[in-house]
């Protein structure tokens, strides 16, 4: 295995702009790495580890749901505040909602949904809890809404359930 080299903690806040710019330039691996590389010297840097669960949802896409979802569920318990912990989490339902509707096939419609309303749900906690100046969340709510109102085609688990039929020597007179 080869050996990895230590950052100086001086070039931290260049480290982070860098991580971002790869994000920007849709390379999630090198931005991971990155804030990896943060982390190993400053284990609670809060921009390294929003910026490395980012970039784990970014990989979504094109390396599937696992272990990157669940290592951004570890990363969100390591958000110092209440708010970061409930907006970040909704980010991760949000796109793991848009993972499951771009892989399709049955039934993918009904668990996007309700990926969708466990993010908006996320979102409103976030909500609940932020500076009135912050509207991020309020942001993130509304595109899961409008996202959910344009495409009247996802629906509930629920609402996919056929309709039980009684039999009529069954029901009570």
């Amino acid at each position: 295995m080869v050996a990895l080299k230590t950052l100086s903690p001086e070039v931290v806040p260049s480290a982070l702009e860098k991580a971002k710019r790869y994000r920007l330039l849709n390379e999630p691996d090198e931005a991971e790495s990155i804030c990896l590389d943060i982390l190993a010297v400053d284990a609670a840097n809060q921009e390294a580890l929003v910026l490395l669960l980012l970039a784990l949802t970014d990989k979504f896409a094109d390396h599937g749901l696992n272990p990157a979802y669940e290592q951004g569920r570890k990363i969100v318990d390591k958000l110092d505040s209440a708010y970061c912990k409930s907006y970040y989490t909704g980010i991760l339902f949000e796109r793991r909602a848009k993972f499951h509707l771009k892989q399709g096939g049955p039934g993918s419609g009904a668990v996007a949904y309700d990926w969708f309303a466990k993010a908006m749900k996320a979102y409103g906690e976030a909500l609940a809890g932020c500076d009135p100046d912050n509207q991020d969340a309020v942001l993130r709510w509304n595109s899961c809404a409008r996202f959910i109102n344009n495409h009247p085609d996802l629906k509930t688990f629920e609402a996919e359930q056929p309709e039980m039929l009684l039999d009529p020597f069954d029901t009570p007179h």
